[in-house]
């Protein structure tokens, strides 16, 4: 009966879905970020680290679609390879910030009291940091790479998710079928794992994928500050930060890989309202 009734729910959620234009240009939008970077090998005709310096800051040719940047290096190849850099660190950076979140957030509004005050009171401290400049002091720290980016980013995010669980959990937990499981002798872990978190992953679920967008966004802020990728890297805020001087001469350089930015961020945050929608039972 459950089984069914679940079945049910999750075919309502897509068609929900499949009936908002923002979930489906923003599911579209990332379809294809998704696509050009799995076949980026075949779409690319040039290797986009490979510099030449006497093509440096051609514009766009049948040879070089979107021209080449001020090392010589096609555009159009390094935002191909560039999608699978930005994918890699919004999925790696929300799966660290989501797991430790959850965690965080399910023992403090479970257990509460002490536990709760500590965790929720770290917390506090690292939103009261904007996440751009936490990010950076981190990066600081651990020293200029992209995997560094990708940790630092990872860290931002966790206050937010903790937050959102502790308050879903704090619900949840004083409802009966979680006493029933108390009642029965359940440890408080099944519990927790098989009961309550069941019951919160919407508002996760809302959270993560706008997260990934956001996640993207930062690191590429980092790159174009000169701490996250290193230089020669097809990362999209690092092309940014070496091309700015020839924005005049090859503004293709500066514009593709700011659109390409500005393109997949939208459509994570499109998705993102329409699953806060989709999921929300007060709204048919």
């Amino acid at each position: 009966m459950n089984t069914n009734v679940t079945a049910t729910s999750q075919q309502h959620v897509i068609r929900k879905l499949m009936r908002h234009p923002s979930a489906v240009i923003g599911a579209s939008i990332i379809l294809f970020f998704v696509t050009i970077a799995i076949f980026a090998p075949l779409l690319a005709k040039h290797e986009p680290m490979t510099a030449k310096v006497e093509n440096r800051l051609t514009g766009w040719s049948y040879q070089h679609l979107l021209g080449t940047d001020g090392a010589g290096r096609d555009v159009f190849s390094r935002i191909l390879y560039g999608a699978r850099i930005s994918l890699k660190i919004g999925l790696i950076a929300i799966t660290f910030s989501l797991g430790l979140g959850t965690l965080f957030g399910a023992f403090a509004g479970y257990y509460g009291g002490w536990l709760d005050n500590v965790i929720m009171r770290v917390m506090d401290m690292m939103l009261a940091m904007p996440s751009i400049l936490l990010a950076m002091v981190i990066v600081t720290i651990l020293g200029q790479s992209l995997t560094n980016a990708i940790i630092a980013v990872s860290i931002v995010y966790i206050p937010q998710y903790a937050r959102i669980l502790r308050a879903s959990v704090l619900k949840v937990r004083e409802l009966d079928y979680v006493t029933a499981a108390k009642v029965i002798g359940a440890s408080d872990i099944r519990i927790l794992v098989t009961t309550v978190l069941p019951n919160c992953l919407a508002p996760l679920i809302v959270q993560a994928t706008l997260g990934i967008g956001a996640a993207i966004l930062d690191a590429a802020g980092l790159s174009f500050l000169g701490l996250g990728a290193e230089i020669g890297v097809p990362e999209w805020g690092a092309m940014l930060n070496e091309n700015t001087d020839f924005i005049r001469k090859a503004p293709l350089s500066v514009f593709a890989p700011g659109m390409a930015i500005f393109l997949i961020v939208l459509g994570f945050n499109l998705l993102g309202d329409a699953l806060r929608d989709a999921l929300d039972p007060q709204i048919d």
